[in-house]
């Protein structure tokens, strides 16, 4: 799997993650991006009924850290118990206009 595909990948799994945790919500952000940041690109990513990435989704996307988020990319237990498709997280920088082609 290439490394900006992993990133993205990783960013779904923090998304999963900080939505989970209530601690962690606040106002922090992770790699770029915040707990609404994430929150925003969760429906395009669903194991089940996928939608497009939302504007908001892309916009927080768009300023993420891209490969701080690969860091996450071994993470897949994580996706599954958070119902993310690691192959939709994958496309979302090419889904949102950011890249021609994404890899971690």
């Amino acid at each position: 799997m290439e490394s900006r595909t992993k990133l993205v990948i990783v960013a779904l799994v923090l998304l999963a993650a900080v939505a989970s945790h209530p601690a962690a919500a606040g106002s922090s952000a992770m790699c770029g991006m915040s707990k609404e940041g994430f929150e925003s690109c969760r429906p395009a990513v669903s194991i089940s009924n996928p939608t497009d990435p939302t504007r908001g989704c892309c916009t927080a996307l768009a300023d993420a850290d891209l490969n701080c988020l690969c860091f996450f990319k071994y993470a897949k237990t994580l996706l599954q118990t958070y119902q993310i498709n690691p192959d939709l997280a994958a496309q979302l920088p090419v889904k949102c206009n950011l890249v021609p082609s994404f890899h971690c």
